[in-house]
C-alpha cells in the first residue's frame, strides 16, 4: 500500500531510441519525427535532460547499460555477456561454468560470414540448438538454448575454464571467422574448445532440415554458432536490499532478462513480445499495468527502436516509438500515483547502424516532478530541461527521490 508521499515507479526504456540527424528525415531523429503527444505531454509537464548510459562518449551496450541504470557500477560487477544471456533464458550456470551469448549466423563454405544474424530467423532456433545441447569437447559438455529471433545462450562445463579469450565473431559481413586466441596462459583449453565448437556447428547446422528448408525458400541457413561475451556469473546484490523495494523485469530479450533474475526482480514474459517493430506493445504494457498492481516498481524495455536502428531503417524506428508512445499513455491511464522516466539505453543510429556514444534524451514525469518549462520530447529539446546531463547511475537516485521511498544520505 503506497503512502500520502509515495508512488509507483517505471523505468521505461526505448532500447536504442537515441538518434543522430537524418538526412532522409530533414534533419531530424527518428524520436523527433515521430508523432509522440504522449512523451511530449510527460515532457511538458515534467521535466528533461540527456543521460550518458555509461559516462560521456562511450558506446554502452543493453547489458552494461541497464545495470548502470539499476544503480550498478558496470564497471565493479560486469563479467561478461553471457552469463545475463544465459540465465534470461533459463539455463543453469553453476559456479565455475562458463557462458556465452552466441549469434546463429550464414557462412559459406570458406567461413566467410554472409549474414551475421541468419536473416534474423525466428522459426527453428530451438531444434537447432538442440542439435548442439549436449555436444562434448575433451572433457567440457556444452549445453546450448534458443533466446529470441537469432540469438542463443551457450554454457561449457568443466575443469580449467577461463574467460581470456578473443570472439570468433568479426562483427561485419564478408570477413571470415576469426580463430579464437588465449588471452593469457590460462584461457589456452578455453580457445581450443570455443574453435571446436564452432567447426562442429557448421558440420551439423549446415545440413540441418531446418536449414535445407531455409536454403529451398532461398533464406540464408542458420549454419553455424558465433559465441562471445565469455563470463562467470557475477554476484551483483538484491535489487529490494539496495532500494528497500520489490521490482519487477519486462523486457524483450534474455539479455536484460538474466540481469533482472541476478538481482532478483520478477522477470515477466510477455505473449506476443517478440522484440522487434512489430512487437505487442498493448500486451507489454498490460503486463506492466498488472505488475504495478503488485510491484512498486518495474524496469520495462522494448527493443524494437534498436532493431530498426541496426538494420538502417528510420521509418520502421518512428513506427516502434509512436507505438511505445501509445503504450505509455495506456500505462498512464491504467496506473494513478505513477512516476515515470523515459530513456532509452543508448543511441543505435539509423546512419550508423550500431551503438554510438552519444547520450540519449530521458524525462522524468509524475505528481512531485518540478516542471522545466520543456515542450516535447527530442534530442534537441532535452537540451533545454532542467535534468541538464546525468549518467546512468543517477537514474535510480532521481526516481526513488521523485517517488518517496529514498533513504536519506546523513542527519
Amino acid at each position: 500500500m503506497l503512502s500520502s508521499t509515495t508512488t509507483k515507479g517505471l523505468l521505461l526504456i526505448g532500447d536504442g531510441m537515441g538518434d543522430r540527424a537524418v538526412p532522409a528525415l530533414g534533419g531530424k531523429t527518428p524520436l523527433e519525427a515521430a508523432n509522440t503527444p504522449i512523451m511530449d505531454r510527460c515532457a511538458a509537464e515534467g521535466e528533461s535532460g540527456h543521460m550518458d548510459p555509461i559516462a560521456p562518449g562511450i558506446r554502452a551496450g543493453s547489458d552494461t547499460a541497464h545495470l548502470a541504470m539499476l544503480g550498478y557500477d558496470p564497471y565493479q560487477v560486469y563479467p561478461g555477456r553471457g552469463p545475463f544471456e544465459c540465465f534470461g533464458i533459463g539455463m543453469e550456470v553453476q559456479p565455475g561454468d562458463l557462458a556465452f551469448r552466441f549469434n546463429f549466423a550464414t557462412v559459406d563454405e570458406n567461413f566467410t560470414v554472409l549474414d551475421r544474424r541468419a536473416g534474423r530467423i525466428t522459426k527453428g532456433t530451438d531444434r537447432l540448438a538442440a542439435a548442439i545441447d549436449g555436444m562434448q569437447v575433451q572433457d567440457v559438455l556444452i549445453l546450448a538454448k534458443e533466446s529470441v529471433a537469432h540469438r542463443g545462450g551457450m554454457v561449457m562445463r568443466g575443469p580449467g575454464l577461463h574467460t581470456k579469450i578473443s570472439e570468433a565473431d568479426p562483427h561485419a559481413e564478408g570477413l571470415k571467422v576469426l580463430e579464437v586466441q588465449a588471452l593469457s596462459p590460462e584461457a589456452e583449453k578455453t580457445a581450443l574448445v570455443c574453435n571446436e565448437v564452432i567447426r562442429r556447428s557448421y558440420d551439423i547446422l549446415n545440413d540441418h532440415p531446418i536449414n535445407r528448408e531455409r536454403v529451398a525458400q532461398s533464406l540464408p541457413p542458420a549454419n553455424i554458432l558465433l559465441p562471445r561475451g565469455a563470463g562467470f556469473a557475477p554476484n551483483l546484490g538484491l535489487f529490494s536490499d539496495r532500494y528497500g523495494i520489490t521490482g519487477a523485469c519486462i523486457v524483450e530479450v534474455g539479455l536484460v532478462k538474466g540481469i533482472g533474475r541476478y538481482i532478483g526482480m520478477d522477470v515477466i514474459d510477455v505473449i506476443g513480445s517478440t522484440a522487434n517493430v512489430e512487437t505487442d506493445t498493448v500486451a507489454i504494457g498490460n503486463a506492466v499495468i498488472e505488475a504495478l498492481g503488485r510491484h512498486p516498481f518495474v524496469l520495462c524495455n522494448v527493443k524494437g527502436p534498436d532493431v530498426a536502428g541496426h538494420d538502417c531503417n528510420p521509418q520502421g524506428k518512428i513506427r516502434i516509438i509512436e507505438k511505445i508512445d501509445a503504450m505509455l499513455g495506456q500505462i498512464l491511464d491504467g496506473v494513478e500515483n505513477l512516476t515515470v522516466a523515459v530513456t532509452g539505453d543508448h543511441c543505435t543510429p539509423v546512419t550508423f547502424g550500431d551503438h554510438t556514444g552519444e547520450p540519449v534524451p530521458i524525462l522524468f514525469h509524475g505528481p512531485t516532478v518540478r516542471p522545466d518549462g520543456v515542450q516535447s520530447f527530442g534530442e534537441r529539446a532535452a537540451t533545454l530541461g532542467s535534468v541538464h546531463r546525468i549518467q546512468g547511475k543517477d537514474v535510480m537516485n532521481i526516481m526513488t527521490s521523485y517517488m518517496g521511498t529514498a533513504e536519506k544520505f546523513g542527519a
